[in-house]
Formats: C-alpha cells, structure tokens, sequence
C-alpha cells in the first residue's frame, strides 16, 4: 500500500507552543501488516469481473423471522437484513482484516490513530436516490450510541462522530487505539431520514430505507423473503464491487426443519444448500437427480480458521461455578464414539479458541508465552504452566469406563456424591439436574448418547427445544444453564476478543459462558495494546488459548475444515475461491447450463 504523507498546517503554531502534526493519507488500512490490493486495483481476485447479471435464485432458511430490523434487542430479523445497509468501507474475502473504500474514499489519520477524517464518495446514494452523508454517518453512530446494544455502548465509551462538512466525518477516540478505529470503518450506514422516526432497539415490521446492492422486494413475515438487485445501485462499478451481487433476486424460504428443507432441496424447491450434518452428506445426496447431475456436489478443505462447536456451560449458574464441575462433564462427552458412530468420522476435535491457526497452544509453552503468563501464576489453572491442553480421548467403544471413572473422582472432589443412582450435593442434598436448551429443528444427533452417559454418573440432563424467537430472548437473557454455540473462526487475537470473554461485556449473548475472570481480562489488555505487533500476539493468542481451554468455561465439541455443498446445476462461480469465504455473492446465473435442466428447475 502506498500511503501519501504530508504535514498538517497548524496556524500560529510557535504562538501557541504547538508543533505541526504529521498526517497519513490511505485509501485502504489493514489490522496486520499491509492491505493485499494496491489503489489501482480494478476487482478482488476471487471474482469474475465479466460475470453476467441476471436470474432468480431460492436459498433456505432454518426457523422462523418475525421483523426486518438485525439491530433490534427483541425479535428475530430475517436473513440478510443487515446487508441492506452499505458501509463506510468494506473488507476482503482472501485477507483476514483489510478495509477498502465503500462509501468512504479515503481518510486522514495521526500515527498513533487516535482520530481519522473520512471524506463520503459523493455519489453514495440511498435507494430513494437521496446523498450519503457525514451527517447521516455521525446520527448512525449516536443511534447505536443511545438505542445499540449495551456492549457497543460499553466499547465506544468517548467515542464522537461528528459531520465537519457535507460530505467529511471525523471520527474520535478517547485515547488511541488502531483497531478500535478500524472497527468503525465497518458501520453500515443507516439513512437519517427514515430511522430518525424509529427506535434502532425495536423490531421493524416492514422494510427499511437502504442502500446495499439488494433491496426488499415481495415477503411474508416467518415465510419468505425476497431480495431484489438494485439496477442503478451507486456502487456497483466499485473495485471492491465489481463481478459481485449478479443475482436479480435471491429468495430465502422458511422451513422449520433442517431434514424437510433437505427434501425440499432435492425436490428442486431451492437452489443451493450447505450441508453441515455428515451423515446428510454420506447417505442423502444421492437419487435421480444426483446421478444426472442435475445437482452438483463439493467437498473442498479449507486451510482457513474455522467456525467450532461447543457447548457452553452458563458459569454464572453455581451448579457450574466449580472447574471441576465443568471437567467432569467434558469427559462424558465421548466424541470419538459420536464421530465414528454418528458422523462418519467427518469431523476433527475442537482443542482451541484459534482453531487451524497458528494461534492455536498445540505445544508447551515457550519462553515468550511463559512471559506473560507468569504474573497470572495462582490465577489460572496450574495446568496452563505443564501440560498441553487435549480434550479427552476414548476408546471410542460407546462404553468407556475410564473417563467415566475420572469425572466420578472429579465430582466427588467438588462435593458431589452418588445416592440410589443420582448425584447429590454432599452439603446442600441438592440433585444434579440441569437443562441443555436447543434450537428447534436442528440436528442433535449428539444429545442421547451424552445424556446417557451423565445419567451413568448420576447426572440428569433435561432436553428443552424451543423456537427461535425463545432460544434468541433466554440466551441474551442468559436464562440457560447449557446451550451450544459455535464459536466464530478468529483468524487472529483481536481486540474484537474482549466482547467474547471481557468482564466488561458479561452481560451479553457474545461471552456465552459468563465469563468475568481477572486472568483472562489481564491477558486481553496486553493484546489490545500489542495490535499490529504480530510477534507479541503470537505468543498472547497461546497465552490466551491456554488460560481459556484450561479454565473450561465451554465443551468442545468438533469442527470440520471441510465445505460441503450442493446445487443445481445452473449456476457458476469463479476460479479462484476466496480463502475466508464461500464467496456465493460472487456467483452467477449460467444460462447455457440452465437450458439443460429439466424445464420446472431453469
């Protein structure tokens, strides 16, 4: 990246003791070194820059939405609502945290990041046709400032968005901090005009004002959606645009089940699936339409960090306040048995919060890791200093009494004995029950062989399906003892890592497992101040993976760096995938394969 230096004119500096302070210039900023795509770059590399415009496509949906407002505290918002807004600027697919011009052209900036000025394209438009504005950008970041959800509030504490001009923003922290500034370049702008007369906390019942490449067109709320392409959308001809968004309408339709919305794929119902159940995958792709090809087939591995699964216990509950606990309970969890008996040996075992990184604590740690970890010494588990963190391992016989046999010691130690076949409390007499709260439709292939094998150890685990819109209200309500999640890939430690463990954001869906732990903020505040130094966040990202694998606030479960996906054959993508996405928006309609579909399926 070539980045234009120049000194800022200070009027009366000498008269007022102030020296003049240097400026960047920069069309694109990257968190970790350099951004990939220099300032003539014409398109990203994962696209087709020729691709052609047109054709309906059907997506599924699993569940059910309620309104058209992602940002509401209450409801559950329809798929790709967020994407009705464009941003200020707009990341890349094949870099892990870049930023190139969107809304935004370029920004001014000190070193040290504490402040930057943003000038708006001024062809940034609305759907209505109305301007994009710095004042529409200042009023975005108030609203979420005043009716957002507590945690941004919390992370922007002193944070100002001011309007200098028309079509200038300036952008202010209380203190420096580089990815905190960055992070803003990402806020989808919302239009004055219409969200000044609605709450940005409440559910919206029909569409917005947008400005992204698609708009509402035809719905039923809990139904259907369907998005319609923007034909003179402002920036379509962008760079970062460019060979994107070829669709004239996407559609997502509503199934309650995973396992209909499969059949209804086969049948030719919709259009594209990814599949995330292995035993789907080994035994339900097949049939007519498979063997003519009708529907293609991918399984590609991908080298990028992953999206994990876990089981999170809610610390907060006292029956899970006690490591000991919560380590007991993970060596009931028999995956090599489930992943041989139920999956088809498809997945890998979780072991890191930086899974398939180079973040990942796979070895002892090394001098640089013991560094930081040294002042936490009788905080964190002794286990951080001497031993390499690895999820237990079964025989994978279904019936392994050697984990079973160290969870009763561990749950004796924790005050827990076993009396006529159920575990009780030693001091308070109080049964060992707990529920385990699941999203309605979805495969939980997993949840009888671990129930049976707690209630081996005297533990009764409840079984509560509920809906979206309940599983979404108790889990900000933190209202469940146990409930799975998957845990984003985290291609590197952020300071995005604080809203997923910080103690400042214990009242959120983001620290899933209630975590307010001194340690791990101590360890999160050295990553925070270490951003851009990618060797000091090598070895925090080991230090941190250690203190939060050992301490087990979640149950690992799997991951798969495997894509599985299907279509039917009517639709093309690029050469080149991105290397941290799928990359569908950069797909396209393909007439000439269409024609050989069978007539009801072009």
């Amino acid at each position: 990246m070539s980045v234009r230096i120049f000194a800022a004119l200070v009027l009366s500096a000498l008269s007022f003791g102030l020296q003049a302070e240097t400026l960047n210039e920069s069309y694109a900023f990257a968190t970790l070194g350099e951004p990939k795509y220099s300032t003539d770059f014409s398109h990203f590399d994962y696209v087709n820059p020729a691709a052609p415009k047109g054709g309906n496509v059907k997506l599924a949906a699993i569940g059910t939405y309620d309104n058209f407002n992602r940002f509401a505290s209450r409801g559950v918002s329809g798929e790709r609502t967020a994407e009705l807004y464009d941003t200020l600027f707009t990341t890349s697919d094949d870099e892990p945290s870049s930023y190139y011009p969107l809304i935004a052209e370029s920004a001014r900036f000190p070193a040290d990041m504490r402040w930057m000025e943003l000038d708006i394209n001024p062809l940034a438009r609305f759907h209505d046709g109305s301007p994009i504005t710095a004042a529409d950008v200042a009023f975005t970041f108030n609203k979420f400032m005043t009716e957002g959800v507590p945690q941004y509030r919390s992370y922007y504490k002193g944070t100002t968005v001011k309007a200098l001009s028309r079509l200038t923003v300036r952008i202010e922290l209380p203190k420096p901090d580089k990815e905190k500034l960055l992070g803003l370049l990402s806020m989808r702008v919302l239009p004055e005009s219409f969200w000044k007369n609605h709450k940005l906390s409440e559910p919206l019942n029909t569409p917005p004002l947008g400005s992204g490449p698609y708009k509402v067109g035809s719905y039923r709320l809990g139904q259907y959606i369907t998005y319609e392409r923007v034909r003179d959308y402002w920036a379509a001809n962008l760079p970062v645009n460019r060979g994107r968004y070829n669709f004239d309408t996407l559609r997502y339709d509503y199934y309650l089940d995973d396992k209909v919305a499969l059949e209804a794929f086969k049948a030719g119902a919709y259009d594209f699936r990814q599949e995330s159940s292995p035993k789907s995958w080994a035994t339900q792709y097949q049939g007519g339409n498979f063997a003519r090809n009708f529907i293609i087939k991918q399984d590609e591995v991908n080298q990028a960090a992953q999206n994990a699964r876990w089981l999170a216990f809610n610390i907060q509950r006292p029956i899970f306040a006690d490591r000991r606990v919560r380590e007991a309970i993970t060596l009931a969890f028999d995956f090599d048995w489930m992943n041989k008996a139920l999956y088809y040996g498809a997945y890998q075992r979780t072991n890191s919060y930086f899974q398939n990184t180079i973040y990942t604590a796979n070895g002892y740690p090394d001098a640089a890791e013991l560094s930081w970890l040294a002042p936490l010494k009788g905080k964190v588990p002794e286990e951080v200093f001497t031993s390499i963190y690895q999820p237990p391992v079964s025989d994978g016989s279904g019936n392994d009494r050697e984990n079973l046999l160290k969870a009763t010691a561990l749950l004796q130690q924790a005050g827990w004995e076993v009396k006529d076949q159920q575990l009780i409390n030693s001091q308070t007499g109080q049964p060992f029950t707990f529920e385990l709260m699941l999203l309605s439709g979805s495969n939980f292939q997993y949840v009888l062989p671990f129930q049976h094998n707690l209630k081996r150890l005297g533990i009764d685990m409840q079984i509560r399906e509920v809906d979206a819109s309940q599983f979404t209200r108790r889990l900000r309500q933190r209202d469940f003892d146990m409930v799975p999640t998957v845990y984003p890939a985290t291609p590197f430690p952020s300071a995005d890592l604080q809203i997923l463990w910080g103690s400042q954001y214990l009242d959120s869906t983001w620290n899933t497992p209630g975590v307010s732990d001194p340690a791990v903020d101590a360890l999160l505040e050295k990553i925070i101040k270490h951003q851009g130094d990618e060797e000091a966040l090598l070895s925090l990202g080991r230090a941190l993976d250690r203190v939060l694998t050992w301490n087990m606030y979640m149950l690992p479960m799997w991951y798969s760096n495997h894509d599985r996906y299907a279509y039917w054959d009517k639709l093309s993508s690029p050469t080149v995938r991105p290397a941290y996405s799928l990359g569908f928006d950069n797909w396209w309609f393909d007439v000439n394969k269409a024609a050989r579909l069978p007539a009801q399926r072009q």
